[in-house]
């Protein structure tokens, strides 16, 4: 029997006609749907499934309680690794479900690294995806290695780094991505660790540079490079917002800056200016 892993976005609370459309045909060919337990997409799909009446359906959660299941179906536990928080709590059944599903129907609001991931995912399994991109209105048919690279280079750079950061190494590895709209590709290689002379020196030219969106793209090609979670935990600054903030067309608060710097291991020094320098000589 056919396995349909359908899920999306959080912030997915009702399914466009197109969307509908397609789960209507998933139950007129009687495939087994397997789906997550969370707000947004996955309770808007239930409650689609429940209104059609529909029995060939499997709710994954994480631990012992799901925090949707509509039509009382079928639930499926998932045991987290111990100590597991978050995103990481939830996603080990999203990884379940990729495996034992045979396609994939995923919902996006366009900004989800969840589900992308789950796209990752499944053709990691080596099956098919649909991306319902709702903002865009489009659909993107993931079948290939290709078509993912091809589609991650067109998303922004906080979201591939923060779908990067959310995936296992094991994940990220089988589809290793060359970014073409990267514009500091020597960070790519720093240690999560730390900072190296060359983020130094490459800050200092930007900072020389006086472009402010170059400011803020290496700074924060720097901050992901020393892993924006532990940004994010020493600074008090959410995750999200820092993403925001150290992006080409990012506007930090200049304490935010500040944050960041001491978070990595950098801090600023005033120097003159050659300029200044010759009209004090004058």
């Amino acid at each position: 029997m056919t396995t349909i892993f359908i899920g999306g976005s959080r912030h997915v609370s009702h399914l466009p006609s197109e969307v509908k459309k397609r789960l209507d045909n998933v139950v007129a060919n009687a495939y087994q749907v397997v789906v997550g337990d969370a707000n947004g997409a996955d309770k808007a799909v239930q409650k689609h499934l429940l209104d059609s009446n529909y029995e060939k359906v499997t709710v994954f959660c994480s631990g012992n309680t799901a925090r949707n299941n509509l039509g009382n179906w079928p639930l499926h536990r998932v045991d987290p690794p111990k100590g597991a928080r978050g995103f990481q709590f939830y996603a080990v059944k999203d990884r379940q479900m990729a495996r034992e599903a045979d396609f994939g129907l995923m919902i996006w609001d366009g900004k989800s690294p969840g589900t992308v991931l789950n796209v990752l995912r499944l053709l990691q399994a080596g099956k098919i995806s649909v991306l319902f991109n709702i903002p865009d209105q489009s659909v993107v048919n993931i079948k290939s290695t290709e078509n993912w690279r091809s589609f991650l280079s067109g998303c922004s750079t906080a979201l591939r780094s923060d779908i990067r950061e959310r995936a296992t190494p094991e994940e990220w590895a089988s589809v290793e991505v060359e970014t073409k709209q990267n514009l500091i590709p020597s960070l790519d290689t720093l240690p999560r660790s730390g900072v190296r002379d060359e983020a130094v020196l490459l800050l200092n030219q930007a900072l020389a540079s006086g472009d402010a969106a170059r400011i803020m793209e290496t700074l924060g090609a720097i901050a992901r490079s020393c892993g924006m979670s532990r940004v994010a935990r020493e600074t008090g600054l959410a995750r999200e917002s820092l993403y925001r903030s150290l992006d080409a067309s990012g506007n930090p608060e200049f304490v935010t800056i500040m944050k960041v710097l001491s978070s990595i291991g950098l801090r600023l020094e005033a120097k003159m200016s050659e300029s200044a320098a010759d009209r004090a000589s004058v």
